[in-house]
Parts: structure tokens; sequence; C-alpha cells
């Protein structure tokens, strides 16, 4: 140091380190590991991180069975309405644990889709766009993977458990594609490394070696690609406890319910715990064209256990408020119950809800008439719950990102975000 330096000058030790402490505590995403002194102060701010956890149902649950009933009409079906924990709000008799937790519910009765066949919808539910020739659109987890993922994190940004493909992470290439896991919860044969751990590091240094080197004389972004992918899969070999649920199976079975549904939405919880920004969680099939009551009644009991089990147990854990659970499906069923007594696909009007991360509880959103043919108030579209889930987590539903030399934004040109939804 030198002494004629004025002493606004001098830089100490114990002064960078304190600036190193306050960067970490401002930006809740870097791990500045030995320099943040309390264990606590960690965990706090990894309860700041926003996530978001997809309850996906695949086939698209019936309205009418859930959140929107029309009893007495021909379009009410078998079942009863029950009284929420919130006055005057009711939902259907299969729901009896989310009926309980409906105050920290936003439920929206009032979607109105373009898309009526599985396929598309699939896809629109995804990415709020409708499938194009020309353009691979990123489905929600990737979007959020990149706007509030950690970089270089061991574990998958974007994880999808016991739910279809669909696009991806589209055109914003494979370093934000999902990690796909089985019905089951099982990692996927792929995730681990069966060779010697010594002949595997070998091997890593040689393609180290060669690819650093080629990458010097050839700037090719698929050679780019391929370093980062095998390099997450790498950093992978060192987090794979965090996908065993077992130990705590023991404790939070009987919470989440004996069923695939509750171990996967339990590892959700776990995934989240760790940092992890977005994981689906696929249940179903609710493509009830025939039985649509027998179905449902089947369907609706291990969902209703584990959806409010997650809820509960995010909120014991403080992590309800930074994470938002989406439910939803791909479409919606008919108010007409055909002859086989079943419900067909149907996209004018039906529900979704949203938990946590912001979200108003206890509010219900939009109506449908009174046969819940026709949204008749607060009609949202694809683009606008999506355009509301991004501003949930703080990303700017307008940004852009280009596909090709052709401006996409993260919600559809036009889109608004429902503000009666977020606190």
């Amino acid at each position: 140091m030198n002494p004629h330096n004025p002493t606004v000058d001098h830089l100490s030790r114990r002064a960078l380190l304190k600036g190193c402490v306050g960067t970490a505590a401002g930006g809740m995403v870097m791990n500045w590991g030995s320099l943040v002194s309390s264990a606590h102060a960690a965990e706090a701010a990894s309860k700041k991180q926003k996530r978001c956890i997809l309850l996906w149902m695949n086939g698209g649950a019936s309205q009418f069975e859930t959140f929107d009933m029309k009893v007495g009409r021909p379009a009410g079906g078998l079942f009863r309405p029950i009284s929420t924990n919130v006055a005057g709000t009711q939902v259907c008799e299969l729901l009896p644990n989310m009926a309980k937790l409906m105050d920290k519910l936003a439920v929206v009765r009032s979607m109105h889709t373009s898309q009526i066949d599985h396929p598309g919808g699939i896809h629109l539910m995804h990415t709020a766009y409708s499938e194009a020739a020309n353009i691979r659109f990123p489905e929600l987890g990737a979007v959020i993977a990149k706007y509030i993922g950690r970089e270089q994190s061991a574990l998958p940004q974007f994880i999808k458990i016991a739910t279809n493909g669909h696009s991806g992470s589209g055109f914003l290439g494979p370093r934000f594609a999902p990690f796909n896991m089985g019905h089951d919860g099982n990692l996927p044969p792929f995730s681990k490394s069966y060779i010697d751990p010594q002949a595997e590091n070998r091997r890593h240094e040689l393609r180290d070696f060669m690819e650093n080197h080629n990458a010097r004389i050839h700037k090719v972004e698929t050679a780019r690609m391929h370093r980062e992918s095998y390099a997450a899969a790498r950093r992978l070999q060192n987090v794979l406890e965090t996908f065993k649920i077992d130990s705590e199976w023991i404790k939070y079975g009987p919470l989440y319910g004996d069923s695939w549904f509750g171990r996967n939405c339990l590892l959700a919880r776990r995934l989240i715990e760790a940092d992890v920004p977005f994981v689906e969680v696929g249940h179903g099939s609710y493509d009830t064209h025939g039985d649509n009551f027998t179905g449902h009644k089947s369907l609706t009991a291990p969902m209703d256990q584990a959806w409010s089990a997650l809820l509960n147990d995010l909120a014991e854990r403080g992590l309800l408020e930074n994470t938002l659970v989406v439910w939803m499906g791909e479409i919606g069923r008919t108010p007409q119950i055909n002859n086989r007594a079943g419900r067909d696909h149907y996209v004018r009007a039906w529900s979704t809800a949203l938990a946590g991360c912001g979200v108003r509880g206890g509010y219900v959103h939009g109506a449908t008439d009174i046969d819940g043919h026709d949204v008749v108030s607060g009609e949202v579209t694809e683009g606008d719950f999506f355009a509301t889930i991004y501003a949930a987590l703080g990303i700017d539903p307008k940004k852009e990102n280009f596909a090709g030399s052709r401006p996409v934004p993260l919600a559809p040109f036009g889109s608004k975000v429902v503000r009666e939804l977020l606190v």
C-alpha cells in the first residue's frame, strides 16, 4: 500500500470481503460459500429466488368437475359443490383438500384459447403460441430457465417429470433444453456415468484438449453447444442425490398420498428447494371422451391430495411466497355430455389456477354463462395467461428473443397481464 495515497484510494482486504458479501446478499444468485458466515443468510437468499412448478393435467381436466360447476343445469354432471375456506366460493366435491386452501388459490374460470386438439393445445399451453412451420417456439420452462436460471448450476434448470414432450427449448437452443424424467420420477439411464471414474477423467481430459484446440480454429456453434451439454452432464454427477426422495418419502408419503403423482410432487418440492427454477409434473390422462365421471373421480383424488400437500409443504418451508404453482392442461371439456357419459374437447370457456409468488389468493377471475358455453366476463387468452405468469416471476412478457431475424416476444403481441390475479 502506498502511504502517500489518500485513505479513500486504499482497498483493504477487510473492505474487499465486506463488498463481496454485500454483493452476494444483493444478487441472491451467487453462492459465496465461506464468505457468508451464516447458513441462515444463505438459506434466506435461496428462498427469495423465484421459481415455478407447473402441474400439468394431461388430456385436459374438466372445469365442470373441478372449479366451474353448473349445478342443476344439463352441463352439471353427477357431483355436488362444496364450500371452500373463502366465503361464497364453491368447488367440486372431488377437491376436498383444495377446498381448504382456496385462500391460497387464484382460479381463472374464463380461459378462451384457440387450439382444440391435443397436439395443438399442448404446444399452445406450453409456449403461448400456435405451432408454425418455420419456427420452434420455446416452452415456458425454457424461458424461465433462461431468465431466472443459474448459469453453471450442477442441477438442470428445466426439469419435466412424467409429462409429454413438446417443443423443448425451441429457438433458445439446447442450453435451455428440458431434462426429462419418467412417470416414476427415476433418472433417465444416460444421467449417470457407468465408466470407471479414472477412465472417465482420462477421456474427459482428452476430449477437453481436442475440443478446445478445435474451438480456437473452428468457430462452430454446434461444437460449442456440445461442449456445454457435456459440461452440464459432468456437473450433474455431483448432485444425483438430490433426486433421491426415499428417505423423505417415509415422512411425507402420507401427506402427499400413495401415488406416482404424489411422489413426483414431493420430488418437485425437493428440486425447487435445491434452487431449480422450473419443474413440470404431469398427471392424467384426463381425456375423458367416455366415462368422464368415473375417470375424474379416480384421477382427482390423488391429484387433490398431492396438490394440496405441495402447497402446504412449500408454505411451511417459506418457499410458497416465491414459488409460482400453475395448474392447467391443454384444453377444457364440453358442457354437453355425450352418449358415452363423456365430455369432449372444449376451448371457448375453461379453467386454470395459480398459487404463490404474489398471486392473489382466494380470488376467482372471470365467469362463464349459465351452462358454461361461453365466457361472459374477464376473458383470458393463452397470451394473457402466460404474460401473467411471467409478470408474477418478475420477467417482462414483452421481452423479445430472435428466431433468426424475427423478433419474438415472450407472450404474443397484444397479450396483457391480468393484474387482478396478482397482489
